[in-house]
């Protein structure tokens, strides 16, 4: 058994590529093998900007021979086919065995294939790994890129190290072969390493100041930008993203600290922190629970001033961007949200829905709406309409031109600067929120207004155009709206009624995907669904909690089983109820010449009854004791779902429990007596109906 090492060289791969680019190395690394019958005990894969690096531990050194057969045409058969087989399966005929199958006899083609050398294997792969490696975006280069069938690769590939054991496996690709060779950190090492094995090749970079693992590398800067800040009395406000990021940037990590001008302060906190990430990659530092007027930068070499030049370097380019954040702060301050608001009229939403301006006034009017028909209680009507029509104004400004993230909190501090009323500036901050599964959900009366109100302007506005998600295609975030506003309406338990048909269907989708996440199983907001006319979120779920709560209990269980034994029996029987069974009698119908619904409701409810008691008869005790128990659980069942107390609706429902189980045991249902059987389909029928009351027991598996 060897290991085998593989890296490709090449330069500058991109820090957001790696991850991925190391799944992908993986992945056609193992296919390759797989297809050739080979399996190693296990596999590292490392990447720095400059090189991909695969190690596969323990494979043999020769793939294990094996023996291949296909069954052929039949002994007599016509020469062309026994040929034509013979052809496929690369053999002649005196190779062939006749092998008796079911009484017949028939040609089978054996073929024994060899072991071959695992190097040799390996040799075939790489170029096969290299040229179909799926990199987001590549490039062709040199005189060979005039043939769109020359290498493609992430930057020109620049060197190959492919070593089994301690032998070279010798391949060429796009005029690079493989070879010993690599080369070190590009500042401290640049000149050419001999790898001897698999072995020795991760302390071999360390040594010429390479660090091939990315983990390694990401803890060093986690650890070490922390530290850095610690031993200047601050705190790192931690940022795992960058971390990652930091790591797929330098190959050797050297966290270093720095200052910037005090006065940058001035500039909230959010912008200095977007502004030092996203266009430097530093971290940024607190103090006191306060950003400081600190970074980290993360250098790819250890310099002999300790890092001083490199600081210093890195502290005018971040000032020169911070200079930038503060003109565009400044700059905005100069005119109203209101004047910028209606900059929006140039803005087009949507070409069927009009302007941005279009929709903020939408939004204006259904967040008054909601806190005017309480729905959003607490709320000042018309400080929801104020913001509301303020909440986009923020998009036109030159700070959120810059940065497109800071939308709704600039405007934020844009109201808060104009001396706007807190509940309205906070508002606007928040409007967008929530965004992601994990986002928070806003609780401020004022802010729930106009966030639900957006996001239901937008899910109302295209679904009125049909512009609906089509499977994995949601261009408009519709799916995102829909959770955003189920959170909002279920965290701040808001009695809202979804009326459209299309968007009820759309919120149970939704719904069932966030509640599968949250460990309710969909079948259960089936069952409530189903029952129709629930329209309210906040009922609906608690029903369901309810209903999963109940269906985990022994009770539950049970009478499941029992409902089920019971449809199976009404749908058996084709049981349409009482008026059912009367009309395949023959008798009149007495509601045939009656053409007022509510005379009608009264005449049947009678024919019921007389047909009740005309079908009487001595109930056995089970069955009177089934019937008891309806009478007794039905009305609570009923009080308890219309005061929206769903556990004490459950909790009636399981003292059915047992006089159901006691039924099946004791009564026979298809009795002989036409009336006892009539009757005790009926006494099952309703049982069913009282169940479905509380939901459709139908839809819940198991």
């Amino acid at each position: 058994m060897s290991d085998f090492l593989l890296e490709l060289r090449c330069e500058e791969i991109p820090a957001r590529m790696q991850k991925g680019a190391r799944a992908d190395l993986e992945k056609l690394f193992r296919g390759e093998l797989e297809a050739a019958g080979v399996k190693p005990d296990r596999i590292a894969v490392w990447s720095t900007p400059r090189r991909l690096a695969l190690i596969a531990y323990g494979l043999p050194d020769a793939t294990e021979a094996v023996s291949e057969e296909a069954k052929g045409p039949p002994e007599g058969a016509p020469d062309q086919a026994i040929d034509g087989f013979c052809r496929k399966n690369g053999v002649t005929r005196d190779q062939l065995e006749l092998r008796d199958v079911k009484g017949r006899m028939t040609w089978f083609a054996v073929r024994d294939i060899p072991g071959r050398a695992v190097k040799d294997v390996l040799a075939e792969a790489i170029p096969a790994i290299i040229r179909a490696f799926p990199w987001p975006k590549s490039m062709r280069w040199g005189d060979a890129s005039l043939s769109n069938e020359s290498l493609r690769w992430v930057r020109p590939l620049s060197g190959i190290v492919a070593i089994f054991g301690e032998e070279l496996v010798e391949c060429e690709v796009g005029g690079i072969a493989s070879a010993y060779a690599t080369r070190g950190h590009r500042f401290h090492h640049p000149d050419p390493i001999t790898i001897g094995s698999a072995e020795d090749y991760a302390e071999k970079l360390r040594a010429c100041h390479v660090i091939v693992d990315h983990e390694e590398r990401q803890n060093i800067i986690r650890l070490g930008a922390a530290k850095a800040a610690a031993d200047a009395g601050l705190k790192l406000v931690e940022d795992e993203g960058l971390v990652v990021e930091n790591a797929g940037l330098t190959e050797g990590p050297v966290p270093l600290l720095g200052r910037f001008d005090e006065h940058f302060l001035e500039v909230p906190p959010e912008v200095i922190q977007l502004t030092a990430r996203v266009n430097q990659k530093y971290f940024v530092c607190e103090k006191d629970g306060k950003l400081a007027n600190a970074f980290v930068c993360t250098a790819n070499i250890a310099a002999k001033d300790d890092g001083t030049a490199i600081v210093d370097g890195n502290r005018k380019v971040l000032a020169a961007r911070l200079s930038d954040a503060r003109f565009f702060w400044e700059v905005d301050q100069k005119t109203t949200l209101e004047a910028q608001a209606k900059k929006l009229e140039r803005i087009t939403f949507h070409e069927k829905l009009g302007t941005l301006a279009d929709k903020v006034e939408r939004v204006a009017k259904l967040a008054r709406w909601l806190v005017e028909e309480g729905i959003v209680k607490g709320a000042d009507a018309d400080q929801a309409e104020q913001a509301a029509l303020l909440c986009k104004a923020d998009l036109v400004t030159e700070m959120v031109g810059e940065f497109p993230e800071l939308q709704g909190l600039m405007g934020g501090y844009y109201a808060q600067k104009e001396g706007l009323p807190t509940e309205v500036s906070d508002a606007i901050r928040d409007h967008y929120k929530p965004v992601g599964q994990g986002d928070e959900v806003p609780t401020a009366p004022v802010t729930v207004a106009v966030s639900l109100a957006d996001k239901l302007d937008t899910l109302r506005s295209f679904f009125s155009i049909d512009e609906k998600p089509t499977g994995s295609k949601d261009p408009f975030a519709l799916r995102r709206a829909a959770l955003g506003i189920i959170r909002l309406v279920t965290e701040n338990a808001l009695r809202l009624s979804v009326a459209d048909g299309d968007l009820l269907e759309f919120f149970a989708d939704r719904l069932k995907v966030q509640q599968r996440e949250a460990g309710v199983r969909h079948d259960l907001i089936d069952a409530v669904f189903a029952l129709g006319g629930e329209d309210d979120l906040v009922r609906l779920l608690a029903r369901v909690h309810a209903l999963q709560a109940f269906v985990e209990t022994e009770d539950g269980a049970n009478l499941l089983a029992g409902y089920k034994r019971a449809a199976n029996i009404l749908k058996k029987e084709e049981w349409t109820g009482i008026e059912g069974e009367i009309a395949q009698t023959g008798e009149e119908d007495p509601l045939a010449e009656v053409d007022d619904p509510d005379l009608k409701a009264v005449v049947a409810a009678k024919m019921e009854d007389r047909h009740r008691k005309e079908l009487s008869y001595t109930q056995e005790p089970a069955e009177k004791a089934l019937t008891e128990a309806l009478d007794a659980a039905e009305p609570k069942a009923a009080a308890a779902i219309e005061a929206e107390d769903f556990e004490a609706a459950m909790s009636a429902l399981a003292s059915l429990r047992a006089p159901i189980d006691a039924f099946f045991d004791e009564v026979t249902v298809n009795d002989e007596n036409r009336d006892k059987r009539a009757a005790r389909l009926d006494l099952l029928d309703r049982f069913r109906v009282a169940v479905h009351k509380v939901a459709d027991f139908s839809r819940i598996e198991g």
